[in-house]
């Protein structure tokens, strides 16, 4: 683990910066290695020489941004006593290569980062390094819109995580037809879209909580994508004699937000506290006790 980012960390709100530093992890795995922020309920963990064990989600961003979007989601995560591990997808933030944030290279990212990248990860913050700041027994996965679709295909075979959460994301990849990175012309999937689809490979599937946010009115991913996604995660639970509504979703009729993609606008907040509340919940985390105020 390196560490690296004084420009990046004081961009961040005061209180998320005195608990966030910015590293590459697995470089021993990964070339040049994975750049991540990690952020922990305890002000200045890494100077502790054992910090308090923390649940801990990694986190990836959407296509074209980078893991710095949105730090009032990490903030409120450290106050609701859960540790982010937000990274850098392939081609994006640190890692930026020319090209690789155009469309028809999500497929590309989604499995190289769902095969190798994220296992890599977690054994990274299970490292010595890291002096066991962050409980490698409550783990949870997400993303959103590129991000979500990696998370979906990750879970889809044996995995160490406790929950999982996404955001405008699609697990059946049918419902993307109108995008030429995942169909052809007369609408079949391409070969890519095909073997990776998630909806398809629910055999592997461990019944987990899992919480989707989206908007009905989505312009870039289609609700229908997940919608079918959450009934076939029921379905199968119910066949296995498992809980159905560990799967659930919540939508948003219209958000005001960019293409009704681009976080939920006006239900921002409400997003944000469904997202928290479930993740607190499921990972059994504890309020870190500092205040709450804002962001």
């Amino acid at each position: 683990m390196t560490g690296h980012g004084s420009a990046r960390l004081a961009a961040l709100p005061a209180g998320l910066r005195a608990r966030t530093r910015f590293v590459r992890l697995a470089s021993d795995e990964i070339d040049g290695g994975v750049p991540a922020l990690l952020a922990h309920p305890r002000e200045a963990w890494w100077d502790s020489p054992e910090p308090s064990p923390a649940p801990v989600v990694i986190w990836m961003h959407g296509r074209s941004v980078n893991k710095e979007l949105d730090p009032g989601r990490y903030l409120r995560w450290v106050r609701a006593g859960i540790g982010a591990c937000a990274i850098d997808l392939p081609g994006h933030g640190e890692r930026e290569v020319p090209g690789m944030g155009e469309p028809e290279r999500v497929l590309e990212i989604a499995e190289r980062v769902a095969s190798v990248e994220i296992d890599a990860v977690v054994r990274a913050l299970a490292a010595p390094a890291l002096r066991a700041a962050f409980d490698a027994s409550r783990m949870a996965l997400g993303g959103m819109s590129l991000g979500g679709m990696t998370t979906m295909i990750r879970l889809c075979r044996p995995h160490p995580f406790v929950c999982a959460t996404v955001e405008a994301a699609s697990g059946d990849f049918r419902a993307m037809a109108a995008r030429p990175a995942f169909a052809h012309p007369d609408g079949t999937l391409r070969e890519e879209a095909a073997r990776l689809n998630p909806i398809d490979r629910l055999s592997g599937w461990r019944s987990i909580p899992f919480l989707a946010l989206h908007s009905e009115l989505d312009e870039w991913v289609p609700v229908a994508g997940v919608r079918s996604f959450v009934d076939a995660l029921r379905a199968r639970a119910t066949d296995e004699g498992a809980d159905p509504a560990q799967a659930a979703l919540h939508t948003w009729p219209r958000t005001g937000a960019p293409y009704e993609h681009v976080g939920f606008g006006r239900f921002s907040n409400e997003a944000k506290n469904l997202q928290t509340e479930f993740l607190a919940r499921h990972l059994g985390a504890a309020p870190s006790g500092w205040p709450a105020q804002g962001n």
